[in-house]
């Protein structure tokens, strides 16, 4: 099957006008091309920054009718969104296809993550959200109840590796929390979540409560920072140090999900066709465009050249295209800044003679931004590869001789965002995956096992990020926690006939009871 066409599926010029009209902007507007073929593929609207202070201004005002609606109420759209995204992927897999140019193979995790993580939150929210019973200071003279409060309007910054799912899967819960949002989609992968935005509207949710804006942070930043009652991001270590700085200065909070140069490691016992195979897909995904996408692979000395054999042969024989069939393996990269990228830090490990077993070169041939997936052994300290973020499908295979070396050199690195291990002994694996520092591992997987468990946080260490998304904290994390104490019979003041030293003395006394018979 050919790639995807604008005029043949979901992205006619009719729908690419409704689509954008979304878009909070007052008139200006960008051309976006398909990375996939260099054609134009659609004319996008641009956002200035009195647009993005509009947008809040208008999220406002439909977030307090929102969040007074009992959470019951609140989940019903996100309930008909589970079934409404499977039913409809055909349609958003080529709008994902059309605008980053990736594997629909791909495409439709994103599908799967959408799908799958709505229907945690939706399912989940009402006990998450209940207010819940503390213990007060005075057994059954002091009842102190915890409840959940909106933040207001979240402001959201999504990447373009994962337009769909990363421009979804966050905003989710911070609408089911009560809260409305300002999201700043990528440019060049917007129609994804316009998509999303068309769609759940059509489904119930309130308009207004999810505004876009898009174009460039040098005109919309700061007011999309400036007006958030709490910020979310997900893209590079250079950006989120900056967004935090200026969460700081407004002491309101963040969620930061970073960059990652991921280790794999092999131990001599694993099943080395089942970690050539787990290779391919945690180091060539989406062509290596994914925050957790393994960059790194340590190999115990003993099963070294029989697993790099066997890695080598499997990415030699991928089969690259943007067809709109399951078949291609992997695709393009997005954007040129990505081939460049790629192409810079391969050829620079070269040069300082590294050896390419695979891959190595662009295909303009296939389309103007595909890269080979490759792997390269003799990796050093002194090439960019060895410990920069490459974000491409480029993987480097190293040895080691025990399990200390082996973690000792997955954590030389100033990123902890995932890791993998493989081997027969899973109790081994989850030994040695305990010592990495990473904010998630999976054991004989690259990265899904640890991901798609939506009721397990996810999110880095070092400077991988701050904060978690998915599990409790990937909804509470957009909220308020309050406290409501209320006291009954007795106050906390002594009686007015009674001298505060008898006072101290009874108190003294009823904290020892207290010990005594666990009444805290």
């Amino acid at each position: 099957m050919a790639p995807p066409t604008v005029d043949e599926h979901a992205l006619s010029a009719g729908r690419i006008e409704r689509l954008t009209a979304h878009i909070a902007s007052s008139g200006s507007t960008t051309m976006i091309n398909a990375p996939a073929t260099g054609e134009p593929l659609a004319t996008v609207p641009i956002s200035s920054a009195a647009d993005v202070r509009a947008a809040y201004e208008r999220a406002r005002v439909t977030q307090e009718a929102w969040a007074a609606l009992p959470v019951r109420e609140r989940v019903k759209p996100f309930m008909r969104l589970v079934e409404a995204t499977v039913d409809r992927r055909e349609e958003i897999l080529d709008i994902v296809q059309l605008e980053t140019g990736k594997a629909r193979r791909h495409a439709f995790e994103e599908v799967l993550d959408v799908a799958l993580c709505t229907l945690y939150y939706a399912r989940r929210a009402g006990k998450l959200l209940k207010e819940r019973r503390r213990q007060g200071i005075m057994p059954v003279l002091t009842k102190t109840y915890e409840a959940r409060r909106p933040k207001g309007v979240i402001g959201l910054i999504s990447p373009w590796n994962y337009p769909l799912s990363l421009g979804v899967t966050d905003i989710v819960p911070a609408l089911i929390a009560g809260n409305a949002v300002v999201h700043k989609p990528d440019t060049q992968t917007c129609l994804s979540t316009l998509w999303a935005v068309e769609l759940l509207q059509e489904l119930g949710l309130p308009e207004g409560l999810w505004q876009v804006v898009v174009g460039d942070p040098a005109e919309i930043g700061d007011p999309l920072i400036d007006n958030a009652d709490y910020l979310c991001f997900t893209g590079s270590t250079r950006g989120g140090r900056a967004i935090a700085e200026k969460a700081a200065r407004r002491l309101i909070g963040c969620s930061l999900e970073l960059g990652g140069k991921n280790p794999m490691i092999v131990l001599e016992d694993a099943d080395l066709d089942k970690a050539a195979e787990g290779a391919i897909r945690a180091c060539f995904t989406n062509a290596g465009q994914l925050c957790v996408s393994i960059e790194r692979v340590y190999v115990h000395e003993k099963v070294y050249d029989a697993f790099v054999a066997k890695f080598v042969e499997r990415t030699s024989a991928l089969k690259l295209g943007n067809e709109r069939s399951f078949e291609p393996e992997m695709g393009s990269l997005t954007h040129p800044r990505q081939l460049e990228a790629v192409s810079r830090q391969v050829e620079q490990a070269r040069e300082l003679g590294a050896d390419v077993l695979a891959g190595g070169r662009p295909r303009p041939d296939l389309g103007p931004l595909f890269y080979e997936p490759t792997v390269l052994a003799g990796v050093t300290a002194d090439m960019d590869l060895c410990a920069d973020e490459t974000f491409g499908p480029v993987a480097s295979v190293y040895p080691f001789s025990d399990d200390d070396e082996a973690i000792a050199r997955a954590n030389d690195s100033v990123y902890g965002l995932n890791a993998s291990v493989w081997t027969r002994d899973v109790a081994r694996g989850r030994s040695v995956g305990a010592r990495i520092q990473a904010g998630t591992v999976n054991i004989n997987e690259g990265y899904g096992a640890a991901y798609a468990s939506h009721d397990s946080p996810m999110g880095g260490m070092k400077q991988s990020g701050v904060g978690r998304r998915h599990g409790a904290e990937g909804l509470l994390k957009y909220t308020e926690p309050q406290t409501v104490a209320s006291q009954h019979l007795m106050g906390l003041a002594p009686p007015p006939s009674m001298p505060f030293e008898r006072y101290a003395a009874m108190m003294s006394g009823s904290v020892k009871v207290m010990k005594r018979f666990r009444l805290r």
